[in-house]
């Protein structure tokens, strides 16, 4: 009897730490479980010096697969892409999802964090992994990256997509506080800005976001600075593109609107559009469906796909 009981205060105890430690770190939790996903799927969780750094990537799919690269966005991370690493991977695309410089699992050296920085950064990671050539994909400043990469280094880019890409000037209706709130109050236009129509979550949740974002509060701040400089806008280069492009938007995209990526669409010769309908700039993840049998569809296509316009439903 004692030795039940004994039995069970444990049991009770360790429960109830597990249970402080998820209330006071759900996001720990959130990316073992991400994390697990990617890994279940076959994805590994790699490092490479790239200019005297350490870089994180995500790395996935059989070696012989057409090489995929991945760019995230602001205050973002490769594992952002889990909802469409698998599916790419098992499309037969060899898959690398790193981390940017300041971000995710990447060191945080004293730099200014600028779009040309992050486009230098990837074209020496492609070098460091010795690949020659790849398609390459980016999402929202990610998608700046890419565009820039494809600019300056066209021998790199087989096949460009951009997701709710920034790049181009647009007026924006938000500042720079909004991507490093500092209250619930501050959280919720957020969330609101990068994803319509979501529910509220929890407070504990929030909380730790808050602290996320907080303490690499000062790399986005930079990444922001870098941006609205104007230094690197693409308005003037993206004619210069020959390369097979796909942009694709969510249609409920209040933080960089559609009408960005009917710009894009329009000095990018050749180039095709998909629009996601009732997703917002989240749509890789929200609607990751839908955007995924339009990115297949591009980067399988022979002859490449050209000039073509169509709108999917949102998950």
């Amino acid at each position: 009897m004692k030795t039940i009981l004994r039995t069970a205060v444990i049991a009770f105890v360790m429960l109830l730490t597990l249970g402080i430690f998820l209330y006071t770190k759900p996001l720990f939790f959130a990316d073992q479980y991400i994390r697990l996903r990617l890994l279940r799927h076959g994805s590994s969780s790699r490092y490479v010096a790239v200019d005297g750094h350490r870089i994180h990537y995500y790395e996935a799919g059989r070696a012989s697969g057409v090489p995929l690269v991945l760019i995230h966005g602001l205050g973002s991370r490769g594992e952002d892409w889990s909802p469409m690493i698998p599916a790419l991977a098992a499309a037969g695309f060899h898959i690398y999802a790193p981390d940017l410089l300041g971000y995710g699992r990447s060191d945080r050296p004293d730099v200014d964090y600028s779009m040309s920085m992050q486009e230098a950064m990837i074209a020496h990671f492609m070098q460091a992994l010795r690949i020659s050539r790849a398609d390459v994909a980016g999402w929202s400043m990610g998608g700046w990256v890419a565009a820039k990469l494809t600019v300056d280094h066209p021998d790199l880019v087989s096949r460009l997509i951009l997701y709710d890409s920034a790049g181009i000037y647009f007026p924006a209706t938000f500042d720079a506080s909004l991507f490093t709130p500092t209250d619930n109050a501050g959280l919720d236009h957020l969330v609101a800005m990068l994803q319509p129509f979501s529910s509220p979550t929890p407070e504990f949740i929030n909380r730790d976001v808050i602290k996320r974002l907080q303490e690499n509060a000062w790399v986005i701040r930079r990444s922001l600075g870098a941006m609205t400089s104007g230094r690197d806008l693409l308005d003037f280069s993206l004619a210069s593109i020959n390369r097979p492009t796909l942009i694709v938007w969510g249609t409920a995209d209040v933080l960089i609107p559609p009408a960005v990526g009917e710009s894009m669409h329009h000095l990018i010769p050749n180039s095709s559009m998909t629009l996601i309908d009732g997703c917002g700039h989240l749509a890789p993840a929200q609607c990751s469906t839908s955007v995924l049998a339009t990115t297949i569809q591009f980067l399988k296509s022979d002859p490449p796909q050209k000039s073509q316009e169509q709108t999917l439903p949102g998950n």
